[in-house]
């Protein structure tokens, strides 16, 4: 049995899509009955890191668990991890982060991805990280601006990023879930391309068919609109993370994907041309 954590997900659903069908899945959820898709192949279930009891049904029978934790500074990793060993999972697959293998990243996400990172190499359990780059699917933040005025607004808009099509993520994560060779590994995801927000705008105009405009936000302008969604230390860890970016720390794409894949990595054009009717 393998079991998906983030079912639902920007990553986790396209995990359980790509699991072979001869395969039991098992996606663990907070709200099971709002999937919609599960048959007979997989099974949803409750889970919620807030509520530890949930999980041992969750994790029984369970021999391989894609983990991905999105409490930043909590201790859903430990949880998980504890009841993880304790119902005799032999290996998990973690969603990380690239940022843990910069030296100059010290913010409080970074942090908390490292911790986190040692909580399960020291498990006694079998693991593989999983560090990708920025999401490409994070420029759908812009789709409200696109629709209203044509215009995209965010930080960094001349500072390269070799972000990731989140579908190449959810690829190699069941290869390690699924395959032999993995444990003990730890793979950085990035698209073929570091590319620009400023770039992505101007793909995005012509593959719409009109023109867009980039407006550089400044840091107290991303500051103010990032509070609306977030405490204030993770605003400061993005604006860290944002300042690394402007210092060419995101540039860099690595062979893991092509190498694992058999296959190049997904482009931000490709990407972008089988989601445009977000940006519509």
């Amino acid at each position: 049995m393998i079991l998906v954590t983030g079912g639902t997900g920007t990553v986790g659903r396209e995990v359980v899509r790509r699991i072979p069908a001869d395969l039991r899945v098992r996606m663990m959820c907070r709200n099971p009955e709002r999937v919609v898709e599960a048959s007979a192949r997989y099974e949803a279930v409750y889970g919620d890191y807030r509520d530890p009891q949930s999980l041992v049904p969750a994790l029984r029978g369970v021999r391989t668990a894609f983990l991905v934790t999105t409490g930043v500074g909590g201790d859903e990793d430990a949880v998980f991890i504890q009841t993880a060993r304790s119902a005799g999972v032999r290996h998990v697959v973690k969603l990380s982060a690239a940022a843990v293998e910069d030296p100059g990243a010290n913010d409080l996400i970074t942090r908390w991805q490292r911790r986190n990172e040692e909580l399960l190499r020291c498990s006694g359990m079998e693991w593989t990280l999983l560090r990708p780059r920025s999401f490409m699917s994070n420029t759908l933040s812009w789709a409200s601006s696109l629709r209203s005025d044509d215009v995209v607004r965010a930080l960094c808009g001349s500072s390269a990023n070799a972000c990731v099509d989140p579908r190449d993520i959810a690829d190699v994560a069941v290869r390690a879930l699924t395959g032999e060779g993995h444990a003990g590994r730890a793979y950085t995801l990035t698209g073929p391309e570091a590319i620009t927000a400023a770039e992505q705008t101007a793909q995005l105009g012509r593959l719409l068919g009109r023109p867009l405009r980039f407006e550089e936000l400044e840091p107290e302008q991303a500051r103010t609109a990032l509070r609306a969604r977030h405490p204030h230390d993770v605003v400061e860890a993005l604006l860290d993370s944002a300042q690394r970016q402007r210092a060419g720390a995101k540039a860099r794409v690595d062979p893991a994907v092509p190498a694992l894949l058999g296959r190049p990595a997904g482009s931000f054009r490709a990407w972008a041309g089988e989601h445009l009717g977000a940006f519509r």
